[in-house]
């Protein structure tokens, strides 16, 4: 049976949801050595560079209504695109487990009462309920939920930008803040296909699915960031409860990283099925919630930053050559095992994101890996392109 198509207004929602987090409001925190004006401009374009490369990835899902790691197979084969699958699956169990922390360290500020690893149970167990309920059935109240969210942030701009602007200690160089802001657009490569796949409009819902995330994406970054120069607080829960919102404050918390996470659980059961016929992905996508939480309770997994990095190495020269192969080239190696061309180059890109990582450039280390990437898979398809017979 084939699955119900989603409109462009549903994508938008979506990615609406994912973009209002805590994970993102405490990377733009990172940014406030900058100042304000050059933090913006370094935010602006490390988005623009990964939510671009989101779009592309999002197309060619919806342009084929296939979820993410199916389209990898496009590039890799059927049996090398298990590789990135379980790599996939393992990020999205760390992701999750990363955001359930950050989510229940903030609630247990903002309530004032439990622990951490009560929050972190609380949060776990209303992930695993929307993704029994499902996304697309919960209707009307997921577009109270992202109304309510909306709402609650403006309310929480006007708290922070009403303050003093005071100098931040600390140092992050520019280049180093635009690979930051691009990371966390990248970090959704792995997964936005499993959500456009389903477009009734490719085309506009991956537009739209990009645009919004953009925007609020850098609307979280500029929050963390302004917090940082008006309040010079870091903690967002705790510059809400000094604000007296009090449980308004845990409903933001909870309910922003209920809706990202969800993302990130449902994504790793998608992924799970793409390397087994026998998984299937609601079970997967709750196992995966189950392990993140108690992952969460018992793994020192509060810093991210590493984490985004790592995710970026693998699927940025991932992503560049899926891209180039399907928009370009117009290959399809899905009807084979291997692609050992293309994942030769994905190695090389891999390597190269590693090294530029020790390399400052104006534009962070994504943009030019991609494009050397994409270079090296053009010029080995030049060469070698149809003499692989694996």
């Amino acid at each position: 049976m084939s699955e119900k198509k989603t409109t462009v207004f549903a994508n938008g929602l979506i990615w609406f949801g994912a973009g209002l987090s805590i994970a993102e409001i405490l990377t733009g925190t990172l940014f406030a050595p900058l100042g304000l004006k050059r933090g913006l401009i370094a935010i602006l374009l490390g988005h623009i560079i990964g939510c671009a490369v989101f779009f592309l990835a999002g197309l060619i899902g919806a342009g084929t209504g296939k979820s993410a790691m199916e389209t990898v197979k496009l590039s890799f084969g059927q049996k090398g695109s298990v590789f990135f699958s379980s790599l996939n699956v393992l990020q999205l169990i760390g992701w999750t487990a990363v955001m359930i922390e950050a989510g229940a360290s903030a609630a247990a500020v903002a309530a004032g009462a439990g622990g951490e690893w009560v929050w972190c149970l609380v949060i776990g167990a209303l992930i695993a309920l929307w993704l029994f309920i499902g996304i697309r059935n919960l209707g009307k109240i997921n577009f109270f939920a992202m109304s309510a969210l909306f709402a609650l942030t403006l309310v929480l701009s006007w708290i922070i930008f009403r303050g003093a602007g005071a100098p931040v200690s600390g140092a992050i160089s520019f280049g180093a803040a635009v690979e930051l802001a691009a990371a966390m657009p990248l970090s959704w490569l792995p997964l936005v296909s499993d959500y456009t796949r389903t477009a009734e409009r490719p085309f506009a819902a991956s537009a739209a699915s990009a645009g919004v995330y953009f925007a609020v994406s850098v609307w979280m970054y500029v929050i963390g960031m302004g917090a940082a120069v008006f309040t010079g607080e870091t903690d967002i829960a705790a510059i809400m409860v000094k604000a007296g919102l009090g449980l308004v404050a845990l409903f933001i918390v909870v309910l922003s990283t209920v809706t990202t996470t969800y993302l990130d659980a449902y994504s790793a059961g998608v992924s799970s099925a793409s390397i087994s016929s026998k998984l299937r992905e609601k079970p997967a996508a709750i196992a995966v919630c189950v392990l993140g939480t108690v992952l969460a309770v018992f793994a020192p997994v509060a810093r991210f930053e590493d984490f985004l990095y790592l995710i970026g190495s693998v699927f940025a020269p991932m992503s560049a050559i899926l891209i180039t192969d399907y928009f370009i080239l117009k290959k399809d190696s899905s009807g084979r095992n291997f692609n050992r061309a293309n994942l030769i180059v994905w190695l090389a890109g891999f390597i190269l994101y590693r090294v530029f990582m020790n390399i400052d450039t104006p534009v962070g280390n994504t943009l030019p890996v991609m494009i050397i990437t994409a270079a090296l898979c053009l010029l080995v398809n030049k060469f070698f392109g149809g003499k692989e017979n694996v």
